[in-house]
């Protein structure tokens, strides 16, 4: 028998999480991380790493919403058929759904607009024991609002609010807002779904040749992509001033779907390994109170289990 100490959790998963994972602490180049990596893996391993996350994060799952203390809110961001819908349903499969709440955030309303960009995320964060996901989220207003000024336009700020200074001013304002949620019990992981431009190509064509894949496809998904470079330029700048040791960006290499979907699920189930979640601890007076229940229950049975065996009166 082997004295060789267990490989713990965190360190089994830490090649699908450290490589792509930034919190600010260095410099950041967005063009420094691959779209196509692998780890070293092929699809089949990339498969059981997949499935051994989903049971983990199901049992890690029941544990946070039994201890009703930590939230977690995790946001994915990314290009056109980045993957990430079909990300989330595969990471989160077999997962209670009770549990999880996804929000998407599109073209805002007329009544979110008589708000503050923030406004309705914050309506939508998870409770306490619960996990939220943002299928793209707050963020869309530093990407593109940005690339669209006319976006900017609409949302009916004061004139002499808007400077050229307002993206730097947005990004302390999305920290703030991360820091005061993190120190209230949220945990908080950023996944951008880091996809190549030929790859994005291949996806587009891969909808309108399938017509169960049609429906995905929109003229707007043109000619955003007409706009690569902007919104890759407008993620650097982004990435760079809003990751932080509590709320760090990992950049996914999405080019490979089972690879990120690795990633993602190792990174999530690494988060939540390092709370030491536990099911809450009945004290000794519920305990004998449990058993004086049990007690009675058994009778309960056995009583009208003996009822059953009297032969009945002719």
């Amino acid at each position: 028998m082997s004295n060789k100490p267990s490989q713990s959790l965190a360190d089994e998963l830490k090649p699908f999480v450290a490589p792509f994972r930034f919190d600010g602490s260095t410099e950041f180049h967005l063009k420094s991380y691959p779209t196509a990596e692998k780890g070293g893996i092929d699809k089949d391993a990339g498969g059981k790493i997949i499935e051994a996350n989903r049971k983990r994060l199901n049992d890690f799952q029941e544990k946070l919403y039994a201890q009703d203390r930590w939230s977690l809110l995790l946001i994915f961001q990314g290009m056109d058929a980045a993957g990430k819908d079909s990300a989330i349903k595969s990471v989160f499969e077999g997962v209670n759904p009770q549990g999880c709440e996804v929000s998407s955030f599109k073209q805002p309303s007329t009544r979110e607009l008589d708000h503050d960009y923030m406004w309705r995320a914050m309506i939508a964060l998870p409770e306490r024991g619960r996990i939220g996901i943002f299928n793209r989220s707050y963020y869309e207003e530093c990407l593109i609002v940005r690339v669209h000024p006319e976006v900017l336009d609409k949302q009916k700020l004061p004139k002499k609010l808007v400077t050229k200074n307002i993206w730097r001013e947005r990004f302390e304002d999305i920290s703030a807002i991360e820091r005061y949620l993190s120190r209230n019990g949220t945990v908080i992981l950023k996944f951008f779904l880091h996809i190549s431009k030929d790859e994005q190509r291949q996806r587009f064509l891969d909808r309108l040749d399938e017509p169960a894949k049609n429906w995905k496809f929109s003229m707007a998904d043109i000619s955003e992509r007409a706009l690569w470079a902007k919104y890759q330029a407008a993620y650097q700048d982004m990435i760079h001033h809003t990751a932080t040791e509590d709320a760090p960006w990992h950049i996914v290499p999405a080019d490979h779907k089972w690879f990120a979907r690795a990633v993602i699920g190792s990174t999530i189930v690494s988060a939540l390994d390092k709370l030491d979640l536990k099911f809450p601890e009945v004290d000794k007076a519920e305990l004998s109170e449990f058993k004086r229940i049990r007690d009675s229950l058994l009778a309960e049975g056995k009583s009208g289990a003996a009822e059953k065996k009297v032969p009945a009166k002719k």
